[in-house]
């Protein structure tokens, strides 16, 4: 997500917002994309994993998903923050689209403005709260895990990287394209 780190902070409860992955038809295709990334940076713990064919199955299903989304704390804190600050956001635009109207003359605000701020504030919130939904719900997260899923349903082996940063994804993207039978990378 192109934006500053302090913005992240305010709805963001993870550290890794960006998911890489690349796909490899063998074990040592993979186990090398493994080792080259670990290799070829600067990788905290846990940054770098490798899933295999087995992690699809569904006894196995926890494992994946601890795989593939290692912060579900973070998970939760995303959820209130994006919540609360989107939220707060609508409140802020249905207010200031009433107060707007109402220096504008607006009749029907001008005539009932008690009621009408109410309904431009509960509005506002609303779709901020809709937008918070949204944000939490990360499609482009879903949309990589289910590639891995099938990949790796299919008895191809996948590694994927949780970059910190934008600089991170991008040699993350770089370090597994070679040998992969494709790359995949989240917003």
């Amino acid at each position: 997500w192109p934006m500053s780190p302090g913005f992240q902070q305010l709805i963001f409860g993870e550290r890794s917002l960006t998911k890489v992955a690349g796909i490899y038809s063998t074990a040592q295709g993979a186990e090398d994309a493994h080792v080259r990334v670990l290799r070829g940076g600067n990788w905290a713990d846990g940054q770098v994993v490798l899933l295999t064919p087995a992690d699809a199955r569904m006894s196995h299903r926890g494992i994946m998903a601890r795989k593939m989304e290692p912060e579900s704390s973070g998970i939760w804190r995303t959820i209130l923050r994006a919540h609360l600050f989107t939220a707060i956001v609508g409140l802020a635009v249905g207010a200031g689209a009433w107060c707007l109207l109402m220096y504008m003359g607006n009749g029907l605000i001008r005539g009932s403005p008690g009621l009408s701020f109410i309904a431009f504030a509960f509005f506002g919130t609303v779709f901020g709260l809709m937008l918070g939904g949204l944000i939490s719900l990360r499609p482009d997260h879903a949309r990589l895990i289910t590639v891995v899923r099938s990949a790796l349903r299919s008895g191809r082996w996948a590694a994927v990287v949780h970059p910190f940063d934008e600089k991170q994804a991008e040699e993350a993207v770089e370090l597994l394209r070679a040998g992969s039978q494709q790359v995949e990378r989240t917003l």
